[in-house]
């Protein structure tokens, strides 16, 4: 409820900001050729993220291992139920429905932890190359330490799938809490996620994947600037973009509501462009991530038993 109040009043703010007869006007004046590309790039992304997952399964999976067609069902559906959820909702909701296909939950949940963390590594890896080239992001004390926390994060996440010693650390821990059932979780998760180590060509291609996602949503920023006419150097939206990406992640409201508003209007306004066209570009992104889960609310909501399951 603190992160649903956190998301209106950060809305408000940011609309309030950039003048609602200013944000109406930007909205009007939208190009929807260029809209209907950022559509069509968000659906590109979308299958590449679940081929993205299905390729972290394949290595550890154990016969009988559901069909590749329900593991892609699954992805779309829980995207879909995780856009109503906070936070790691929609991790959990996924973890969950691959279980229900008989995938122990061991390795339900490391496919699932390795594919968000090379997403969230390859997001703040265009995050720094981003603030790097732009000297006034380099300026910023807020971003450069909220970037230097996240490198933290991942590297820890990293060290949990190839070090022994971190994982068996995270289980000393458990142990040390005396807490039966924490310590159970934890043991069956660091020796889920540790399978990965020995799979270093799949990691290197789902990374690699993981970049050309973030590289498409960049893009899809780029297509809406052009439908909302912004004179504005692509250079600009590979600076600023992946470091708002990292600002709706975090913890802070629900699926970036509020947040991104706030940080695209203080970014882009950086570079010239009016906080209404700044606001409203916010706007249109966030609604690019609700089309990209339409294909799973299709599935939901003509699929009784996936509805009654979920």
């Amino acid at each position: 409820m603190l992160r649903f109040a956190a998301a209106v009043v950060l809305l408000i703010a940011a609309l309030w900001w950039a003048g609602p007869v200013q944000v109406w006007a930007a909205a009007r004046g939208a190009d929807w050729r260029w809209i209907g590309a950022s559509v069509l790039l968000v659906l590109i992304d979308r299958v590449l993220m679940a081929y993205r997952w299905l390729s972290l399964l394949r290595p550890i999976l154990q016969p009988p291992a559901p069909s590749a067609n329900a593991i892609v069902r699954v992805f779309f559906i829980t995207g879909y139920l995780g856009s109503f959820l906070p936070g790691i909702g929609g991790d959990a909701v996924r973890t969950y429905a691959l279980n229900r296909l008989a995938v122990p939950v061991s390795d339900a949940f490391a496919s699932v932890f390795v594919d968000r963390l090379l997403s969230i590594v390859a997001m703040v890896l265009m995050a720094i190359v981003g603030v790097a080239v732009s000297r006034d992001l380099m300026q910023d004390r807020a971003i450069v330490t909220g970037l230097a926390a996240m490198v933290v994060l991942c590297t820890g996440g990293v060290l949990l799938v190839f070090s022994p010693v971190v994982g068996k650390f995270s289980l000393a821990i458990a142990r040390w809490l005396r807490w039966s059932s924490l310590e159970r979780i934890a043991s069956a998760a660091v020796s889920g996620v540790s399978q990965y180590a020995r799979h270093h060509g799949v990691l290197a291609a789902v990374f690699a994947g993981s970049i050309v996602v973030q590289i498409l949503r960049v893009l899809q920023a780029v297509c809406l600037g052009y439908a909302l006419a912004l004179t504005v150097p692509v250079g600009v939206y590979f600076a600023f973009v992946p470091v708002i990406l990292i600002v709706m992640v975090l913890p802070i409201s629900v699926n970036g509501i509020g947040t991104g508003q706030v940080a695209f209007v203080a970014l882009f306004t950086r570079a010239g462009v009016s906080a209404a066209d700044a606001f409203t570009l916010s706007v249109l992104y966030l609604a690019l991530g609700l089309v990209g889960t339409l294909p799973g609310g299709l599935l939901y909501l003509f699929d009784p038993k996936e509805r009654r399951a979920s």
